[in-house]
């Protein structure tokens, strides 16, 4: 049997101490460690330019809603990608069942008007 309290790994307890936190245990990391991490969290970093406006704009916002001004703008990013995406599979499904409904109809309908 062994001696040691056997804890359960969770967030909480590796940011509490509680699965431990003993610097004899840490190791230098040799070499560049944000490749790494970026892979981990399936991140990407990217060079943007935007207006000095949008961000002073997004950089209120996250504090009113308690986070920084790049967590917002991806989740801003996210939601709008999201949007569209769902947007462009509608339209696709919509264009499907068409060509299913009337499949003597294969003339886009640009062409039609002309």
């Amino acid at each position: 049997m062994s001696k040691h309290k056997h804890i359960p790994a969770s967030n909480e307890a590796w940011e509490s101490g509680e699965l431990g936190d003993d610097l004899k245990f840490a190791k230098i990391f040799e070499g560049d460690i944000q490749p790494h991490v970026d892979e981990a969290i399936a991140m990407q970093p990217i060079s943007i330019r935007l207006p000095k406006s949008l961000v002073e704009t997004f950089k209120l916002l996250a504090q009113e809603h308690g986070l920084g001004y790049q967590p917002l703008m991806r989740r801003v990013l996210t939601r709008f990608a999201e949007a569209e995406m769902k947007r462009v599979l509608k339209e696709y499904v919509a264009e499907q069942q068409r060509a299913v409904e009337d499949p003597d109809d294969d003339v886009p309908p640009q062409a039609a008007v002309g």
